[in-house]
């Protein structure tokens, strides 16, 4: 029976090697220290954090998430090591929540590594606290035990690992935060949060599921939430969802339990109801339920189907989380049972031995052909799902070879998202999950045109590489245009030495850029004038309530800048409004769309660094670099790609052309 634990209550462990399972209604960062008999954390080698994130016996998650996995060993502990303290603490710097009075309190269970609750504890009463002592587990007479700690500090991780000891915590805090942010960089942004019913409809109403069920939400209802890019999920019970990537910006999808829901969208010219999303046909008894299109909430097609792509993606990360968890759990029973059986100098030789051997790998192959067989069960549900979506999917939610894209017409409202990729996990590399970011986009993109970490950009050619990352920003600018009403949309476009002629040419000859590519000093430093002076002028006015004393030239549509090549071409002032726009621009409808090879830019030391984690990097090749919200997973990313010999590209194209002459514009 699970021990529901309240701030200072203890509980004895009835195992020394346990998992650690945190899950808060935001991005927090989670770490441990070992303290020994007096509490005493002796150095930074007994801390574990995102930039150390193992130490002998205990491992850390690497980035800020909303759920957290900590495994620990107690028995693998250094020599003198008597206490583990769990810590959590908000990002700094990152625009999120700077308190842990302003989300959900943080939910944190102890389980054995097959899944079973030992204890849990919800950190409730934190209000000015940003970092907090979430749990202890500390050794007492040869037991070890765990306490609800829930000890906040509103001088955040520096002052709490002061109080733990620590030398220099304020050097170390900043370390932390650092690694910190550049996990954020590659991490896709959290999902909106969901509505209380859960907005897996058939999660309800479907057969009974193999994966485990997350812990159960915390007693006091969070906050309603509407800006899930900053605050990040709600944390609510999923009847079986395990942890999952696609990018959100600001969302208002749904709100936490208690709280009300805000439907209003960007540029969303009224508002109706709700209609109910298809229900799947019953499902035989034991047989899963039938996959249907758009069974999640929402107030439109759209809606739902973009919220069930979110479950989709979910599902598939937890249940891989499952299956790796309980496959590490396999070989370490075999590992210890192994030791066992050899520690007696009599069973190392002979048959004894063998036999034990084959009974521990017997027992371990077992285990793991049993987790992938419940993990084979999710994957073909999740496979007949995507089957079934991926036809349904609307242009902006549409792979280029999706027929849809031929009977494409400019819309007159934006949709709530657009695609830019899939994601995929190894388990299953068939199985791809779309890839959305939310409409107005709220982060820029990188596309890196280096040959960084993937086999596929090791193995090809510079240049081939710097055109591919081209075409592949083209192709995004392309489908931005295709989903804005006509007239709501410009794409400007800085290429410094006019190498990017083949790959700018379908949008050069459709007649859709805002002008001609820029080149040269000149060029560069007039486009950059151009939208930074717009962005100085918006915000005024938004400071002012004065939209209406806008120059009647300045256009307050959304602006897309395409820079090739970067830094080539630029010199210190506009590196300068370059930053400024990628800080200041999309609040005010102004974003970027950046070619570069980062390892060029290095010149620059680190003052380009904030630059490249504003932007969520993408690749013109399949590349293992995106992290997910829930479980960091290391998801390979495929850009979209026009199908061989296809005018799709130039046809979409062709159609914003015509609308927006039929438009006047």
């Amino acid at each position: 029976m699970t021990a529901e634990l309240v701030r200072g209550q203890n509980h004895t462990l009835p195992q020394t090697r346990l998992e650690i399972r945190v899950s808060a209604g935001t991005p927090v960062v989670a770490g441990a220290t070992l303290g020994d008999e007096r509490g005493t954390v002796r150095g930074i080698e007994w801390i574990a954090h995102p930039g150390s994130p193992q130490l002998p016996g205990l491992e850390v998650s690497q980035q800020a998430a909303a759920d957290h996995r900590l495994a620990v060993d107690l028995e693998a502990l250094p020599t003198g090591a008597h206490r583990v303290t769990v810590l959590l603490a908000l990002p700094v710097g990152v625009g999120g929540p700077v308190r842990f009075g302003a989300v959900p309190a943080p939910f944190v269970a102890l389980t054995g590594l097959d899944g079973t609750e030992i204890a849990s504890f919800t950190l409730t009463g934190l209000d000015a606290e940003s970092a907090v002592s979430a749990l202890e587990l500390y050794r007492r007479q040869g037991v070890w035990k765990v306490r609800a700690v829930g000890q906040g500090y509103a001088g955040g991780l520096a002052a709490m690992l002061a109080d733990q000891g620590v030398t220099e915590p304020a050097a170390l805090a900043g370390t932390i935060q650092e690694a910190v942010t550049r996990g954020l960089a590659r991490s896709v942004a959290p999902p909106p949060p969901r509505t209380p019913e859960g907005d897996r409809v058939r999660h309800a109403t479907g057969s009974a599921d193999h994966r485990p069920t997350a812990p159960p939400p915390a007693p006091e209802p969070p906050e309603p939430l509407t800006d899930p890019a900053a605050t990040g999920p709600a944390h609510t019970t999923q009847p079986h969802t395990t942890p999952g990537p696609a990018a959100a910006g600001p969302s208002a999808v749904g709100t936490s339990a208690g709280g009300p829901i805000d439907y209003a969208h960007p540029r969303r010219q009224h508002a109706a109801p709700p209609s109910p999303p298809p229900t799947a046909p019953p499902a035989q008894p034991g047989q899963p339920a039938q996959p249907v299109a758009g069974d999640a909430t929402g107030w439109s097609m759209d809606e739902r189907l973009y919220n069930q792509i979110w479950g989709m993606f979910e599902d598939l990360a937890r249940a891989v989380a499952a299956y790796r968890s309980a496959v590490d759990f396999a070989e370490s029973r075999m590992d210890q049972e192994l030791d066992r059986a050899l520690s007696d100098p009599r069973n190392r030789i002979g048959g004894a031995g063998d036999r034990a051997r084959e009974a521990a790998r017997a027992k371990r192959d077992e285990l793991t052909s049993r987790a992938r067989e419940a993990l084979d069960r999710d994957l073909a549900q999740l496979a007949a799902e995507a089957a079934v979506v991926e036809p349904a999917l609307p242009a902006a939610y549409a792979g280029w070879g999706n027929p849809v894209w031929h009977a494409h017409r400019i819309p007159m409202e934006i949709p709530m998202a657009l695609r830019i990729g899939d994601l995929h996990l190894p388990e299953r590399t068939d199985l791809r999950i779309p890839l959305l970011v939310r409409l107005p986009l709220e982060r820029g993109i990188w596309v890196d045109s280096g040959r960084a970490a993937s086999e596929a950009a090791a193995l090809m050619d510079t240049d081939r590489l710097r055109r591919l990352a081209m075409e592949t920003a083209v192709a995004h600018a392309a489908r931005l245009l295709a989903v804005y009403p006509p007239g709501e949309f410009a794409v400007h476009v800085i290429d410094p030495a006019g190498s990017a002629a083949g790959p700018l040419a379908p949008l050069v000859e459709a007649g859709v850029l805002a002008g001609p590519p820029a080149a040269g000093p000149g060029g560069v430093a007039s486009v950059l004038a151009h939208l930074t002076r717009r962005v100085d002028l918006v915000q005024m006015a938004v400071r002012a309530r004065a939209a209406d004393s806008l120059p009647p030239d300045l256009d307050t549509g959304e602006q897309l800048l395409v820079v090739n090549d970067f830094p080539h071409g630029f010199d210190d002032r506009a590196v300068t409004q370059l930053r400024y726009l990628a800080d200041e621009g999309p609040a005010v409808g102004v974003h970027l769309l950046m070619v570069a090879d980062r390892e060029e830019a290095s010149a620059y030391g680190p003052v380009l660094d904030p630059l490249w984690r504003s932007l969520l990097r993408i690749t013109p090749v399949a590349d293992s670099h995106l992290a997910d919200p829930w479980v960091g997973h290391a998801w390979t990313y495929e850009p979209l790609t026009v199908p061989p010999g296809s005018r799709v590209l130039e046809q979409v194209l062709a159609a914003v052309a015509e609308a927006r002459r039929a438009a006047g514009r």
